[in-house]
């Protein structure tokens, strides 16, 4: 029989005194009891989060020996190939955290690879919510939380890349400097006022610093607290299978077993992170020098998640600039407007927006648990696929001049490609995508109605031979047969109710624009709703089928 042991009786004397003040004994047993879904792709967030801990821990690290001044110095320190040479306090702290301090260029390494990995999970951990509708009510505000985290995150790494005062660094302040400049009115006051007087000024660095190791740092610390707070209140969403629905969540609780594998997979992934850093050199700032507006910087690159800017600026026409006439004249310089601050804009704001406006176009108004599969929403999947596009585009047009060397190929022809690409390619990349969701649909369809074959060939009495098809397993007919056909309240309402009144709504231009988009958005979807799943029988002639526009049952036959 097995014995019931006690704990310590100092153990016991603690938890009781908690437990008598804050009540935690009931709430830590239910929420050790959490189920956390089984699936892969929840771990690109936990990619994330870890990566975001790395950064903090190695953030503290880096500022006991950083020198947020511009002050200018002569360099005498342990780097030979730089001393004698004048640079600010700031390059000559990060020169001395490099090869004087034990183990800084280490860490500031793994800092430096910890916010690369950082973003890049954010990102693709957004392009899984996105593409499965995890986006949906109940968690809108958890996908603003995620778009503000996301935005945040890219202004900490820029200002982070631009602290050591070195030549990229330099160049990237300058590029930010430019982008105030061309806001019309108030882009001399804020550029002024940042830099304490014209570029360089005195004091960018020391505001940076402020900004990147306190300001930013506190926010995203907030909101990805405020983020695990609303998850942890709403449970996971969970991809459709055996036994689960939008109230039930089928996987691991949260002690012992998911809390023992999220321990392994943060030491995992500091693990990549320490490897990475010790053995691929990243922004080598001694290689570089200081920052001096004379030095070249051709073939330089910024951290990923800015190419995209960088491309917008190079490939944007200059021709559309113009001077406003009033007294001297306000110059609105449009090709740097436009790519430095509108196409980021549209880039977070369409990100922001995407659940309101797909809610507004299907009047889906209900709880969504379960995620979907992209396939099951081709035209969300498109759009998404497009952005993508559209983004990757620009990010190779950042490289443009890389390209050309590379390849012998003009720089003003890679130039003009890019500029057809960044219109073209995201509406090829729609296009496609959705038609690729169609086929998979159908072929969904078909191997749940028919099964999937098997290889063998069999003869009938009749002298026919056939393929015999086997029933799919029980897990897969759940999956295929749980796709809910694309629907929208708006397509119900009539345009004229029982006594022959015109309905306000149908004339109005936005609610024509509404329900043409509810068409678009709803057509040519492939429907499951009256396919039998397959018993056992052979193959027989199949036929595609499109779904009929019409309301959507819940599990109440509402």
């Amino acid at each position: 029989m097995s014995k019931t042991t006690q704990a310590p009786k100092a153990l016991r004397g603690v938890g009781n005194y908690i437990d008598d003040r804050f009540h935690l004994a009931k709430t830590g047993e239910k929420n050790l009891r959490k189920v956390f879904p089984n699936h892969w792709s929840f771990m690109l967030g936990e990619i994330a989060l870890y990566s975001f801990i790395i950064l903090l821990v190695t953030g503290v690290f880096l500022t006991l020996w950083f020198k947020p001044s511009m002050m200018e110095i002569v360099y005498d320190g342990s780097y030979e190939r730089l001393q004698g040479v004048p640079m600010s306090e700031a390059f000559a702290s990060t020169l001395y955290i490099d090869f004087d301090v034990r183990g800084g260029f280490l860490m500031r390494q793994i800092h430096h690879w910890a916010a690369l990995i950082f973003v890049a999970a954010l990102v693709i951990h957004m392009l899984r919510v996105f593409f499965t509708g995890a986006f949906r009510k109940p968690r809108e505000i958890n996908w603003l939380i995620g778009v503000a985290i996301f935005a945040l995150a890219m202004v900490e790494g820029l200002f982070g890349y631009s602290l050591p005062d070195d030549l990229p660094s330099g160049m990237g302040v300058r590029i930010l400097q430019g982008v105030m400049l061309a806001i019309p009115l108030v882009g001399t006051y804020i550029s002024m006022f940042l830099f304490g007087g014209e570029f360089p000024g005195e004091d960018i660095i020391t505001r940076l610093y402020v900004l990147h190791v306190l300001l930013i740092p506190a926010l995203l610390l907030g909101l990805i607290v405020a983020h695990f707070m609303i998850l942890w209140h709403q449970k996971h969403t969970q991809y459709p299978g055996v036994g689960k629905t939008d109230r039930t969540v089928v996987g691991t609780p949260m002690f012992p077993a998911f809390a023992v594998k999220a321990g392994g997979f943060f030491f995992f992934t500091f693990a990549v992170i320490a490897g990475l850093s010790a053995f691929v050199q990243i922004n080598p700032v001694h290689l570089f020098g200081p920052f001096t507006p004379t030095s070249i910087t051709s073939g330089l690159q910024p951290d990923w998640y800015m190419g995209f800017m960088e491309g917008s600026l190079r490939i944007f026409p200059n021709w559309l600039d113009f001077t406003i006439p009033i007294g001297p004249g306000y110059p609105i310089m449009v090709a740097v407007l436009v790519p430095g601050l509108v196409i980021p804009g549209l880039i977070f704001g369409g990100l922001a927006l995407w659940p309101f406006i797909e809610q507004w176009i299907t009047g889906d108004k209900r709880a969504r648990n379960v995620a979907d599969r992209p396939r099951n929403a081709p035209v969300r999947t498109g759009v998404g696929v497009a952005g993508v596009v559209f983004y990757g585009v620009l990010w190779l047009a950042g490289s443009n001049d890389i390209l050309s060397e590379t390849f012998s190929i003009d720089l003003y022809l890679t130039t003009y490609i890019f500029r057809v690409l960044a219109i073209a390619g995201p509406i090829l990349g729609f296009v496609i995508a959705k038609r690729i969701c169609l086929g998979l649909q159908r072929r969904d369809r078909e191997t749940l109605e028919h099964g999937y074959e098997s290889g063998t060939i069999q003869q009938l009495p009749s002298g026919e031979f056939i393929e015999v098809h086997k029933e799919s397993s029980s897990e897969t007919v759940e999956v295929l047969s749980s796709k809910k056909d694309p629907s929208s309240t708006v397509l119900q309402e009539e345009d004229v109710d029982s006594s022959g009144v015109e309905n306000p709504d149908a004339r109005k231009g936005m609610g024509k624009l509404r329900r043409a988009l509810a068409h678009w958005y709803t057509k040519d979807n492939v429907t499951v709703r009256d396919v039998e799943p397959h018993s056992g029988h052979h193959l027989h002639h199949t036929h595609d089928h499109t779904s009929q526009e019409g309301p959507e049952e819940d599990e109440d036959g509402h």
